[in-house]
């Protein structure tokens, strides 16, 4: 619940300096209300969402449908982010709505996942976030082809996120192993073309670390990304290191 048009300066700032990092996808997800302001001020530049709903339209007050986004101008929605997961008690089947239903519309999908501090502390991250996963992601009629072109998977720590802390890089490096096997036995070998992003305290600071770690993809930077003075250093290590996605 961040920006306001008088932010679009910055949206401005990012999309130019993106245009100087071709081989990195870089978009921004906007609250709703900017969608349309921003993909005019930067055309040409993936502009995305925070949220999407599970129907294509109805009864539904307040909420924001695929077409609608697309409508405004958006390329891309976040879905099943943790602070809805936890906060508007979203369930896994309702995320995974929410993912089948951007997809069949056309949107580019970053489905979220993580644990809590508490399942961390159990030892049982790296079970609840596969069963999280098994539960949200799509079930689609499409091809692999477009499921791997269309879909990335965003591992985001619930406790990491807006805390400064991190997992440690080999807690890092399982989780995402983790996934990316279970992504190839949904998807065969497609499943290793999906992006798998790290979320949580993503910083210029840390971002050069925690791109180097094996089966990140991207990043998904929550903080960082309100000013370009911040976001901007984060594209630049994603660059250096080959990293494919930053949003």
């Amino acid at each position: 619940m961040h920006g306001l048009s008088s932010d679009l300066a910055e949206v401005k700032a990012i999309a130019d300096a993106a245009r100087d990092y071709p081989a990195t996808d870089v978009a921004l997800c906007v609250p709703a209300i900017l969608i349309e302001r921003a993909a005019r001020a930067v055309p040409g530049f993936p502009i995305g969402a925070q949220d999407v709903h599970y129907e294509y339209q109805g009864a539904y007050t307040g909420c924001v449908s695929a077409m609608m986004l697309l409508d405004a101008g958006a390329s891309l929605t976040i879905v099943g982010h943790s602070e809805r997961r936890e906060a508007q008690r979203e369930s896994d089947a309702e995320v995974k709505a929410k993912s089948e239903i951007a997809l069949a519309a056309g949107l580019w999908v970053i489905l979220c996942v993580g644990e809590t501090l508490e399942v961390r502390k159990n030892g049982e991250a790296v079970e609840t976030v596969l069963a999280q996963l098994d539960a949200s992601i799509p079930s689609s009629n499409d091809s692999e082809d477009f499921i791997s072109s269309s879909l990335s998977i965003a591992y985001e720590p619930i406790w990491a996120i807006g805390t400064g802390k991190i997992p440690t890089n080999p807690d890092i490096a399982e989780m995402h192993a983790a996934i990316r096997a279970a992504l190839r036995d949904r998807y065969g070998d497609r499943g290793g073309q999906i992006r798998i992003l790290y979320g949580g305290s993503v910083k210029a600071s840390n971002a050069t670390e925690i791109f180097s770690i094996p089966d990140v993809d991207g990043a998904l930077v929550g903080g960082a990304s309100l000013k370009a003075a911040d976001f901007i250093p984060i594209i630049a290590a994603a660059a250096v290191e080959g990293v494919a996605r930053i949003a």
